[in-house]
């Protein structure tokens, strides 16, 4: 055997040397750079998220304003308080009820998963319409502040 058909044990540590992974220490650099980014970028990403919540909570509150205006012109009067929103799916037995006033029938939550609260006759309005917020309760602020509109 020649000397260049069997490496030395040297030349061997050498060639392992380059294949090597990461070391623990840059491991651990990549996950500091990660958690740092997510904690600058985490908070935004979460207020867009209520923000959004509270968006879909007033286009959802116009959507039943329009539905009760088609009520009052089929029948002359928006529905009592004890009668709700769901006034707006199913009939009365009244002559005029041209419904139902919702798309799909039924009456959605607001985004958190509350009950919609219609009150009529309203505080300043004929009726109004109120999003609880994330608390599920009157008052609050931030993104359990209460989301309210009425016919004005």
């Amino acid at each position: 055997m020649s000397k260049d058909t069997v490496a030395s044990p040297a030349r061997r540590r050498r060639a392992r040397e380059g294949e090597a992974g990461f070391t623990l220490v840059e491991m651990l650099v990549v996950i500091t750079i990660i958690g740092m980014i997510m904690a600058l970028v985490g908070p935004r990403v979460l207020n867009y998220l209520s923000e959004s919540k509270a968006k879909a909570a007033k286009i959802q509150i116009e959507s039943f304003s329009s539905a009760l205006d088609l009520y009052f012109l089929d029948l002359g009067r928006y529905p009592t308080s004890n009668e709700g929103l769901t006034a707006l799916t199913r009939s009365n037995n009244q002559a005029g009820w041209n419904g139902p006033y919702l798309r799909g029938g039924v009456v959605p939550n607001d985004p958190w998963g509350h009950v919609y609260v219609y009150r009529s006759p309203g505080a300043s309005a004929p009726y109004d319409i109120i999003s609880l917020g994330s608390d599920g309760q009157e008052g609050g602020s931030g993104t359990a502040a209460d989301i309210v509109s009425g016919a004005r």
